[in-house]
């Protein structure tokens, strides 16, 4: 479906890792705070809405979101505080970072794109928002998969000297500003190489030459590495008080729900039983289903056909 032409901008020529899509902006409003979303939305068929994690961008679909868009209508957004999303202020509590934020973001885009129901998937930072979308935005999530992740509330619950370890951004992260900041602005692209080549099984051979250099650019800016930390400090404040509090009212996910995990992974090489954990969110037991794949974190950057075939079979 065409974006609403009198209410969007477009972006230059476009973005060269979607060629087929179209570039949007729009200013999104809502009771936990609106800001500006930056998307590509393309193809025809029931909407779909991808979403990434960190420390990447919308562009880490680009490999799969061409095949997906042949029978779905595909709308993929930077989260708010990355890539070209707007940079809102921190909030008290780190709200202006959290995952209900988020969520809202992507609702509002959603609706404002003419899509009232949809499906959902995310990876990593990511598959927490897909996962709140499924429970502030019920009506509107038709099924959802993520991608690589636990329950937020299930890891802090759970942490190990293994998960310490593996997870030492998650603590490092949530220090108070300009500790984290300063330690980060020392080697940016160095850091960032650490990350995308450390978490995965493939190294930075498992991004083109074009997406790299995008996640570079991104997390060059001070603004965006503070955004990406307030992500994490409202992941260890508000958005546990937001899941404890859903935990409390019973209420869970309610839409079918795909979990795929990378086998050589944190999530894959612990001693959850992955599913299980699932289930314990979900309202139903055969809701949710899944299964691991031979890679690490980045499933989509290095087990492309896999993971599309996963994910269409799904949908």
């Amino acid at each position: 479906m065409a974006a609403r032409r009198g209410r969007w901008q477009r972006r230059g020529m476009g973005d060269p890792l979607f060629p087929s899509f179209d570039v949007v902006d729009r200013h999104v409003e809502h009771p936990h705070g609106g800001t500006l979303v930056h998307a590509v939305t393309g193809g025809e068929g029931p909407p779909l809405l991808l979403l990434h994690g960190y420390p990447q961008t919308h562009v880490m679909w680009s490999t799969i979101a061409p095949e997906l868009a042949r029978d779905h209508t595909v709308v993929i957004p930077d989260l708010r505080g990355y890539g070209d999303s707007g940079k809102p202020a921190d909030g008290e509590g780190h709200a202006g970072h959290s995952f209900r934020a988020m969520a809202a973001d992507v609702a509002a885009l959603m609706r404002e794109l003419g899509h009232e129901r949809y499906a959902v998937v995310g990876h990593d930072r990511g598959a927490r928002v897909t996962h709140r979308l499924a429970l502030d935005h019920a009506a509107a999530v038709t099924r959802a998969a993520v991608l690589d992740v636990l329950p937020t509330t299930h890891v802090y619950a759970h942490v190990d000297r293994r998960l310490a370890t593996a997870y030492y951004h998650w603590f490092l992260y949530l220090q108070p500003e300009p500790v984290p900041e300063n330690l980060l602005a020392g080697d940016p692209v160095g850091y960032l190489h650490s990350l995308l080549g450390g978490w995965g099984s493939a190294a930075l051979d498992a991004y083109s030459p074009a997406q790299l250099a995008e996640y570079e650019r991104c997390f060059a800016d001070p603004a965006t590495r503070h955004a990406m930390l307030e992500d994490y400090r409202a992941g260890a404040s508000i958005d546990l008080e937001h899941d404890e509090a859903d935990a409390a009212a019973g209420r869970r996910v309610t839409c079918p729900l795909l979990v795929l995990w990378g086998a050589k992974g944190v999530v894959g090489t612990g001693p959850d039983d992955v599913l299980a954990v699932w289930r314990e969110r979900a309202d139903r037991d055969d809701l949710v289903t899944g299964q691991a794949l031979d890679t690490g974190h980045f499933l989509v950057d290095e087990r492309p056909g896999e993971t599309l075939a996963a994910l269409r079979a799904f949908l």
